[in-house]
């Protein structure tokens, strides 16, 4: 059972790491950026959310 854990926790680690990336690369993220020069929380979020669910996931799948 902890590796359909770990494997579902790299899914959702990837595609919560994906989603970061998307929304700190959007328009008007960059847009933000430029005039301000703060990242969205909801990227620094996502990407290191991301990291932890993958991380823990690797962890499990041992």
């Amino acid at each position: 059972m902890n590796k359909v854990i770990g494997i579902i926790l790299i899914v959702v680690g990837v595609a919560l790491a994906w989603w970061g990336y998307d929304i700190y690369d959007s328009a008007s993220s960059q847009f933000s950026r430029a005039l301000d020069g703060e990242t969205p929380w909801e990227a620094w979020a996502g990407m290191v959310g991301g990291g932890i669910c993958f991380l823990l996931g690797l962890i499990k799948v041992k």
